[in-house]
């Protein structure tokens, strides 16, 4: 049987691998836990008996397949209440993230797939990040940050990097949601800011913003 806190953990070494490919360090666990680096240790020794990582002093830890298995379920879990909540329950896209860390806990399997079934096998989340299908495979997606984008191209917001409640009300008191269409205007050589024109009129975003705005390239023009 895994813990709650057990598959927390796992969920974050998941998506830490995407930057650690070789390990991920008790450090930079401990910064995405908030917790010590102490307590990361012996969770890591914890999950290493039961066969859900691999770890090595010095070398980090990555999830073995047992444990890669184990964190997709729990995305898969969590993608798919959040698409519940906003489609079914009138969640706004900025509420359902706390309360899907709650419900992506819960054990029973046929209801996932029943809820999968019900929504009509979404492939995105409210966010825009894919949902892994029954097998654990995620749909391949093109995209890349705004920040990357040249001057004079255009693009269509297809989902965000940072899932925060601020962030997510910044953009909705703008206007920027999902599929909201824009064109990169001027890109400042100074702070990396840009100005982009949307749909509503020409709008300045800071390069945190466009740091945290997957989009994906049109050939509009």
């Amino acid at each position: 049987m895994i813990s709650l806190s057990e598959e927390n953990y796992l969920k974050a070494i998941f998506h830490l691998e995407t930057t650690f490919k070789k390990g991920v360090s008790t450090n930079a666990l401990a910064e995405e836990m908030e917790t010590k680096a102490s307590s990361v240790t012996d969770m890591v020794k914890r999950l290493s008996e039961k066969k859900l990582v691999n770890y090595k002093k010095y070398q980090g830890v990555k999830l073995s397949p047992k444990g890669r298995a184990t964190a997709v379920e729990i995305i898969r879990k969590h993608r798919l209440w959040e698409c519940f909540l906003v489609e079914k329950l009138n969640f706004n896209w900025d509420e359902v993230h706390e309360v899907a860390e709650q419900l992506e806990h819960v054990k029973s399997e046929k209801l996932t797939r029943e809820i999968d079934r019900f929504l009509g096998f979404p492939k995105t989340d409210p966010h825009g990040d894919p949902i892994p299908d029954v097998e654990g495979n995620f749909i391949k997606t093109s995209r890349a940050l705004l920040m990357e984008c040249d001057e004079g191209e255009t693009a269509v917001i297809v989902g965000v990097k940072d899932s925060s409640t601020a962030f997510l009300r910044f953009l909705d008191k703008n206007n920027l949601k999902l599929g909201s269409k824009m064109r990169l205007v001027h890109k400042e050589d100074f702070d990396d800011s840009v100005l982009v024109e949307t749909e509503t009129g020409e709008l300045h975003l800071s390069k945190k913003i466009a740091a945290n705005l997957f989009i994906r390239l049109t050939n509009e023009s």
